[in-house]
């Protein structure tokens, strides 16, 4: 049985979102189903959160939103990487490495 999805760590949510873009476009409800699929189920980000942390990286010019039709017909918003946003996601990612190698230096010392 695998084990409950975890409460995001405060700052965890930009970066899970800009990586997920950086795999191509999605929209919103897609974007979820990535994260909680490449997170082995560990980590599922709520509309309540995700809405606003998509509005937040759109506002820093770090994701685009553009208005689409789905293939059931419906009007979806979907988002993608910009150029800023992949320096972004560059700078969070090689600050997330150095917290978890900080952190296994803990938990790993006798």
């Amino acid at each position: 049985m695998p084990d409950a999805p975890l409460t995001l760590v405060k700052g965890t949510l930009d970066l899970l979102l800009l990586r997920t873009l950086a795999l191509g476009p999605l929209h919103g409800v897609a974007i979820a189903d990535r994260v909680f699929q490449m997170t082995r189920g560990t980590f599922h980000v709520k509309a309540g959160s995700l809405f606003p942390g998509l509005h937040r990286l759109e506002h820093q010019g770090w994701i685009k939103g553009t208005w689409d039709v789905s293939s059931d017909g419906r009007r979806v918003k979907s988002y993608a990487l910009t150029a800023a946003g992949r320096r972004q996601l560059d700078r969070e990612t090689a600050e997330w490495r150095r917290v978890v190698d900080a952190m296994s230096l803990v938990l790993d010392a006798k």
